[in-house]
């Protein structure tokens, strides 16, 4: 996690805040929109069908509190294949600083918590039931950061093929071309459903965000492809 690190330190000393997982969705997105069939979603038990969507969608987990009740909420980002960096933070941050009692994009899930349990349960159901719809409920991908804790090996499944863990990142002992040294390094977990994709394939994806992360580096447009979109809650749905 060396470029990392020195990414975000870089991205301090300019007054901009820069996060672990902000770099790792910048990297995830563009590899997974490599990867179609791994950005996919299937649907069904007796006949299952697969979807694969051209768009990287990804569901970042939250720790939140709804109503007084500490819960996991999700935050969706659009379109991470073709953020730039600074767009990612900025949806984030949008996210993490939001009051989930208020913001917009919470005001379905504050109704069905009022509604019965047999009708939250239908209404959730449906929410999720349509391959079509999936990308913008759901995400293409999932990804949950315990970096805020001693955790470095977890795995967790966002109700996506890819599901990415985040652990903390720690100065550890490292050996480069025969020498013992240090280095900043972060475990990066992959969980995926195995009717969608195989472990090969898994592997593959896995690998290409590892080696994105070993050699981060973040064009300021984005890689050419950005866009300027409004942050979540101001006009982007």
């Amino acid at each position: 996690m060396s470029a990392v690190v020195a990414h975000r330190r870089a991205a301090e000393r300019a007054g901009r805040r820069c996060s672990t997982v902000a770099c790792v969705l910048h990297a995830a997105g563009r590899v997974l929109a490599r990867h179609p069939d791994a950005n996919a979603a299937i649907r069904g038990r007796g006949r299952p069908r697969i979807a694969r969507y051209p768009t990287v969608n990804a569901k970042v987990a939250l720790d939140k509190r709804l109503n007084g009740q500490r819960v996991v909420l999700a935050a969706l980002l659009t379109g991470v294949h073709r953020s730039s960096l600074e767009q990612i933070q900025d949806e984030l941050e949008y996210w993490r600083r939001g009051d989930p009692d208020r913001m917009p994009e919470f005001a379905g899930l504050r109704k069905m918590q009022r509604m019965p349990w047999p009708l939250r349960s239908w209404a959730n159901s449906s929410a999720v039931s349509s391959l079509r719809r999936r990308p913008r409920t759901m995400g293409t991908f999932a990804l949950t950061s315990l970096a805020h804790r001693p955790v470095n090996g977890f795995h967790s499944f966002g109700g996506t093929t890819i599901t990415l863990g985040v652990g903390q990142t720690t100065e550890r002992p490292v050996v480069r071309d025969g020498v013992l040294g240090s280095a900043p390094v972060m475990q990066l977990n992959l969980a995926f459903d195995h009717r969608v994709i195989d472990g090969a394939h898994a592997a593959d994806v896995l690998t290409e965000i590892k080696e994105a992360l070993e050699g981060f580096a973040a064009p300021a447009d984005g890689g050419g492809a950005a866009r300027e979109r409004p942050l979540p809650g101001k006009g982007a749905r």
